[in-house]
């Protein structure tokens, strides 16, 4: 059979591909063949936007070209005939000029680790391409698809509002008191808002961006026939006419269908499916027409959401109110459906189609009892789609050789209303918990139910309508008695067993009459609009606010630091908002990731091999399968190493397990061969037998089965039993922590190249810890660490997650090359990433707190217990951390805390920006708030009462000096006009029964230093050249938080030379040696001492030159210098002074300092739904003296963000028996450019320097995440009014909620007269489908 050829254009140029396999994506087929890699792989699911590129083709319908984003990890190569692509290196570069999303995006500090920057970048021009001059809306519109794990979103906003009509940091209105058109001067110091100068940047000229190319516009009417594509397990065909299609059909019943390619290709990426025939229908215009008719809008099958969505909107503008009931349901549920890559590709009939059971549409086509017409070779015909549509689990009436041509969407009648519900864990981009049409149609004139139709998803294996109740409802009226009625009969009709899939039972259960409820009041406020005087029931005005649908504001932020002193040199950058360096090469995708490294003549992929068990014996691994994957070159296992399989921080791991199994994603072994695609298939190939253990895996077993690392850590002071004999009232309890994936946009990436003698080998690799990855290295391979050099450029994110946890991967990469003798790569997907490489330590504690009547605490203890997983890795100073910080800013006089590491069947978790430090905070700030509720007190005045003052002595024993705590607080009420919203608040909620605010002030101290002391050391290496330009080396990383800018503002100066004459290339193993990881915030503080002691040796050299010449220039000097042989190369080497605690004597310092910061939050909550908005945000942070204000407030909003993703968002779900359920975007929810705060004001303290680190700056990294505590404790404020509201149902003052507060918890915290109809009893000794581990 002829196979035919792809032809496409990338940027401009032609390519012709002759050899196209359906199973290649667009992503792969950039990097690889046409070395594109400024496109990135993020997820490979098409959840995170970091492969965004722009798709152009001549639209028939529209008669015009039209533009359109796309995720390249998921868009098949072969469904880009006589299309156009435009990658973010097709727009702009740092060699000829950058274009103005990308110079934006640079300038405003919209950039830190810079891996999802080309995505974001490519969805915002793809936006200026359809609408030069957008809404502010619509710019945020565009990037629900894209996620960003660094900057906290704010930075990019700012950056890219500037093209949008109504831009300005409040829209030009002037109504915001921070404007920045109404900035105030203090006299001495001048407090600057703008990190950035819009009036700097170039403007957008639609005019210069790059034509379509002609030779498809010639194409463009030239007939279509059919393609086909032949790969090596999958035929593609491209069907140009209805009649070929439905033929393809009768002769292939089981291929499939694909359009948009985002479900069958995650089914081919993650479940491992192949469909050998795949037929493409997106050519034939039936199947892509809308038409109008009598009785509704008839959409092809095969039409993009995005299409549907356009069609809808315009006609809920042209029509009356009353007939587009329907279309406003349907664009409810797009809004929130996914990002603009996935629905402008994703079509409605595979939308339906695909059958799933927690669809957003299907519910409301279903409720609204939508047409669908079906056809086969000689048939056609129409169904209507009811409750029998989907009779089975992803299954339709379709038979095999049927197509899905097209559906109907109603008009709504007179008398008819509609509405659409969905909640998720976050609002963009989620898949649904549940989800829900309803339509009621009254007899005409009155408020008699005529028709009733309440269709829900995510309540069975399928879309289902719950009839029994929807029929005894039939000629009743629409009031309360309705209402109990449907809420009863939905209660017992919509049952879940305890264990259902997808887990949060009772929630469930409790939205479906939620939504009713809602429902239930929009239809009276309408009927009420048409017909005030009926017998219906009449709405409560506090019940209005429940009808209303999500709206959110324009996110308004202002950013105020300190400027510099006004002598300062122009040429010296310390404390100056420099952009990060590295911003228009990651902008423009020319910045090089470990993954970006051109691939090496002869080398080779790897895939890890992992237990598929918790906890088992190895019986036997048979690789016969996997041998026959055509590229295959060998499987390693623990048999393969030359030197020692144990590893691990304290020598407790193994580099691949030998007999035994401790976790499930524990790696047994690793498949190498000549692709990435093959290695993923012969890594599946590889069948292993296993013989069951017993396994542990929650805190809670562990603790039944005295399942511990080491004793029990302690500090204690003061006289407990004392305290709490003094103490007028006790308050004690349990509160449990959820762990946190570390979801950096760079999954971990290893690449190995052997150097063929003495056992030499370099390993580029994206990891904080160089010292580490090259000692365990040289121990697996027996050789000595000066044989082994490891580089590392940049990360595309790290937090904590690369500082031990990558060499599980580096080892075994370096093991392949050894083996193999060639370079051999691996870069982890997602799913890999989430499942191997584990996360923050889920913390258990029981707390006692004995305090005054007046809210002053007199003792507390408190046992810690953490979830360490599998191995040691660092859970013991996580957990001393932990300890350390359990005061968090308060003085108590007696006070005993304990910590327990729980050996468990998980993977090891590791660090995690802020160290077991958040976690500790937590646990006090909640007992904390108990204390205030019990009192009767206001919160913010019992934090206050109970604060450290200057000069007090923590729980171990160190003296607080420039305690500059107070100055932040008082600076924090006042700005955020505290008192004066506390009261809005309580009108609120006064006002509104349904929705309730709430507000909380939260402080933090946070310990500067490596509890270890001998980490805090750092080295420095200066080159200066003839030429006068200086390269520097040292010990830190860069992941995106500036420290390699910081380090050379730091340099320049020490040297008094500007900041274009200094480079950083990268960090390695054989330029500074036995580097501490970058980790615990201290890596400017150590580093930039340590090149400060360089430069110096360096200015001293040239002293002698100096005084020759004194009006001599920098080049001058340093030629003079090496003329008269005098080096000018130098090291510089800095240790912490003053550390060390001795946890027998409780005594010595810990730490070199703290960091101290308040952040107050307001937010407001849906009791119904468990829904929650942050609406403000205010932050003040002492950051010392700040060495870059931009950098620094970047990292105060990202920490933050990541903050309020670790208490509010982000859940890990296992399976009973060990397995994670969440292992990736689709499942695990980070922040998203709408979680942010709405108002968002970050403020660093002015006039604080830190005289303990290098130009009076201070650590900045790990410190502000706790911050966004103030959301969980606003949250549980907020929840506190609703119970105080609904008193009868059991709603006692002290309650618990642990976080993460997700809509789950909130929801039935409020306890109402919904939740008590919903209580699913479980039985004894039963399996939940999920455990809090």
């Amino acid at each position: 059979m002829t196979v035919d050829e792809l032809v496409f254009f990338v940027n401009g140029r032609k390519v012709v591909e002759k050899n196209a396999d359906p199973e290649t994506t667009l992503l792969a087929y950039l990097r690889r063949k046409l070395g594109l890699n400024g496109t990135k792989l993020g997820c490979g699911e098409g959840g995170c936007g970091a492969c965004t590129v722009m798709i152009s083709k001549y639209d028939h319908l529209q008669n015009k070209v039209v533009h359109y984003s796309v995720n390249a990890c998921l868009t098949p190569i072969c469904s880009l005939h006589h299309v156009a692509v435009t990658t973010v290196e097709g727009i702009g570069s740092t060699k000829t000029r950058l274009h103005p999303v990308q110079e934006r995006i640079a300038k405003s500090h919209g950039s830190q680790c810079g891996f999802c920057t080309p995505g974001i970048v490519m969805s915002m021009y793809t936006l200026l391409r359809n609408q030069p001059t957008p809404k502010i809306e619509e710019i945020e519109d565009a990037f629900q698809g894209n996620l960003c794990r660094c900057t906290g979103y704010r930075p990019i906003l700012q950056g890219f509002r500037t093209f949008a009509k109504n831009g300005g940091c409040c829209g030009g209105n002037g109504d915001n008191p921070n404007c920045c058109m109404n900035q105030k001067k203090d006299q001495i110091i001048t407090l600057s808002s703008s990190l950035f100068k819009p009036e700097e940047f170039t403007p957008l000229d639609p005019t210069q961006e790059p034509i379509f190319p002609p030779e498809l516009l010639r194409l463009k009417d030239t007939p279509r026939k059919q393609l086909r594509f032949q790969g090596e397990r999958v035929t593609w065909i491209q069907a140009s006419t209805l009649q070929e299609l439905l033929d393809l059909k009768a002769q292939y019943p089981d291929a499939k269908l694909v359009v948009g390619n985002t479900e069958i290709g995650i089914e081919m990426k993650f479940k491992n499916m192949v469909y050998p025939v795949i037929v493409c229908p997106a050519w034939i215009s039936e199947l892509t027409s809308v038409k109008h008719g009598p009785e509704g809008i008839t959409f092809g099958a095969a039409c993009s959401l995005s299409c549907m969505e356009k069609v809808l909107h315009d006609a809920v503008a042209d029509l009356s109110a009353q007939k587009t009931e329907v279309f406003k349901g349907v664009l409810e549920q797009l809004r929130w459906f996914a990002g603009k890559q996935i629905k402008s590709v994703a079509s409605i009939g595979g939308n339906i189609i695909t059958a799933s059971p927690i669809s957003d549409l299907n519910p409301v086509f279903m409720a609204s009892g939508a047409k669908l017409t079906l056809m086969a070779k000689g048939t056609r015909r129409t169904v209507r789609m009811d409750h029998t549509f989907f009779p089975g689990y992803r299954r339709t009436l379709l038979s095999p050789e049927e197509i899905l041509f097209s559906i109907e969407i109603p008009y709504s009648r007179e008398g008819e209303f509609f509405s659409a519900f969905k909640q998720a864990s976050r609002r963009e981009d989620d898949i649904a918990k549940v989800t829900c049409g309803m339509r009621v149609l009254f007899k005409p004139k009155t408020t008699e139910v005529m028709e009733l139709s309440l269709c829900y998803g995510g309540m069975a294996n399928r879309t289902i309508s719950a009839l029994k109740t929807t029929q005894k409802q039939l000629s009743k009226s629409w009031n309360e008695e309705l209402l109990q009625d449907v809420s009863r009969e939905l209660a017992e009709e919509l049952h879940l067993e305890h264990n259902a899939p997808g887990g949060m039972v009772d929630f469930r259960r409790t939205l479906t009459l939620s939504f009713f409820f809602k429902f239930y009041l929009t239809v009276l406020q309408k009927l009420g609009k048409v017909n005030p005087e009926d017998k219906c029931g009449t709405l409560d005005p506090t019940f209005a606010s429940a009808t209303l649908l999500f709206q959110k504001e324009p996110p308004a932020n202002v950013q105020l630091f300190q400027e510099v002193p006004p002598g300062q040199s122009e040429e010296d950058m310390v404390g100056r908002p420099l952009p990060h360096l590295a911003a228009n090469m990651q902008a423009s995708g020319e910045a090089v990731y470990c993954d970006d490294i051109p691939r090496y003549e002869n080398e080779l992929s790897l895939r890890l091999v992992t237990s598929t068990r918790a906890h088992a014996k190895i019986l036997s691994i048979d690789t016969s399968e996997a041998q026959k994957v055509p590229g295959f070159v060998c499987f390693l296992s623990a048999d393969d190493i030359p030197g020692s399989n144990i590893t691990g921080v304290f020598n407790d791991e193994t580099v691949f397990a030998k007999d035994e199994v401790t976790c499930i994603g524990h790696i047994i072994g690793a498949v190498v061969t000549d692709t990435r695609e093959h290695a993923q298939r012969a890594a599946q190939g590889v069948k292993i037998t296993y013989e069951d253990l017993p396994a542990i895996i929650t805190i809670e077993d562990a603790i039944k089965n005295n399942s511990f690392y080491g004793s029990e850590q302690k500090i204690e002071k003061g006289d407990l039993k004392k305290g709490f004999a003094e103490a007028d009232n006790v308050v004690s309890g349990e509160f449990y922590l959820g762990g946190q994936d570390h979801f950096y946009l760079e999954t971990h990436c290893t690449i190995a190249v052997p150097k063929g003698e003495s056992g030499e080998m370099e390993l580029f690799v994206s990891t904080q810890n160089t010292m580490k990855t090259q000692s365990f290295v040289a121990k697996m391979l027996g050789v000595p660490d000066n044989r082994i050099v490891v580089r590392v450029k940049r990360m595309g994110g790290g937090f904590g997650g690369k500082e031990t946890r990558s060499t599980v991967l580096s080892t075994a990469v370096a093991l392949a090359a050894y083996k193999t003798g060639r370079p051999v790569r691996c870069m982890l997907d997602r799913d890999e990433d989430m499942l191997i490489t584990g996360g923050r330590h889920p913390f258990l504690a029981r707390y006692k707190v004995g305090f005054m009547k007046n809210g002053e605490i007199v003792a507390l203890e408190v046992d810690h217990f953490s979830n360490s997983g599998n191995s040691l890795d660092l859970s013991e100073s996580i957990m001393d951390r932990a300890l350390f910080h359990m005061d968090n800013t308060y003085r108590i006089p007696n006070i005993r805390g304990t910590g327990r590491l729980c050996k468990t069947n998980l993977a090891s978790n590791t660090a995690f920006r802020g160290f077991g430090g958040p976690q500790a905070m937590l646990i006090a700030e909640y007992w904390m708030s108990e204390v205030a509720v019990t009192c009767g007190l206001p919160p913010e005045d019992v934090r206050r009462k109970n604060m450290y003052k200057e000069g007090d002595l923590t729980h171990f024993n160190q003296k607080l000096e420039a305690f500059t705590l107070p100055r932040c607080w008082d600076e924090c009420i006042t700005s955020a006009q505290y008192h004066a919203r506390r009261a809005e608040v309580d009108k609120f909620n006064k006002e509104n029964c349904w929705k309730k605010r709430g507000l909380c002030i939260i402080p933090t101290k946070f310990g500067i230093s490596f509890s270890i002391p001998f980490l805090n050391q750092a080295g420095a290496l200066v080159h200066v050249y003839t030429d006068g330009s200086v390269l520097l080396t040292h010990g830190g990383t860069e992941m995106g938080q500036g420290l390699h800018t910081k380090m050379v503002q730091v340099a320049s100066r020490a040297l008094k030379i500007p900041i274009s004459k200094i480079y950083i290339s990268e960090t390695s193993t054989n330029t500074v040696p036995n580097t501490s990881p970058t980790a615990a915030s201290v890596s400017a503080d150590l580093n930039g001492q340590a090149i400060y002691e360089a430069c110096q040796t360096i200015l001293k050299r040239l002293e002698p030159f100096k005084k020759k010449n004194p009006n001599g220039s920098w080049e001058d000097w340093v030629s003079a210098a090496y003329f008269d042989a005098v080096s000018l190369s130098a090291t510089g080497f800095y240790k912490t002074p003053n550390l060390g605690y001795d946890p027998k004597t409780n005594s010595g310092n810990p730490f070199h300092y703290f960091s101290y910061g308040v952040a107050c939050s307001e937010v407001e909550i849906d009791c119904l739904t468990g829904d929650h908005k942050n609406l403000r945000t205010d932050i003040v942070m002492d950051v010392g003296s700040s060495l870059n204000p931009a950098i620094d407030i970047g990292q105060v909003e990202g920490a933050f963000v990541q903050g309020l993703g670790l208490f509010t968002m982000e859940e890990l779900h296992y399976s009973p028996e060990g397995s994670l359920h969440t292992r990736g975007p689709s499942t695990y929810k980070i922040p998203a450019f709408g979680s942010i705060p709405t108002e968002f004001r970050v403020s660093l303290l002015r006039d604080c320097p830190n005289k303990r680190a290098i130009y009076a700056s201070k650590a900045v990294g790990e410190p502000p995440l706790f911050l966004a505590a103030s959301i969980f404790f606003a949250i549980k404020d907020a929840i506190s009014a609703a119970r105080a509201q609904h008193s009868g149902y059991n709603t006692k003052q002290l309650f618990r909620l642990d976080s993460p507060a997700t809509p789950e918890k909130i929801r039935n915290a409020c306890g109402d007269q919904f939740t008590t109809l919903c209580v699913t009893a479980i039985p004894e000794n039963c399996k939940p489908w999920s455990l809090r581990v």
